[in-house]
């Protein structure tokens, strides 16, 4: 997935365009920051079986204490880099 795609899918989730950050994320099931924000998405949805899913996809695992919001921070940092 290009770095623009994850940006506008980063940006869409920031917004809270669940629908559409999805359907952005979901075109690519290999790339490790796509799986990722993949994962945050399911979480915010309450679905925590499908992001537990996504998370080992990228290699992470749910942590709890973090605010899925200070994720979607977290993957910004990474797209910035």
């Amino acid at each position: 997935m290009s770095p623009g795609e994850l940006a506008e899918a980063l940006r869409l989730a920031e917004r809270g365009d669940w629908h559409g950050a999805h359907a952005v994320v979901q075109r690519d099931e290999s790339d490790p920051v796509a799986c990722w924000l993949h994962a945050v998405l399911h979480r915010q949805e309450g679905d925590l079986a499908n992001a537990r899913y996504w998370y080992a996809r990228c290699g992470r695992r749910l942590r709890k204490r973090i605010a899925p919001g200070d994720e979607l921070a977290e993957i910004r940092a990474v797209l910035r880099d």
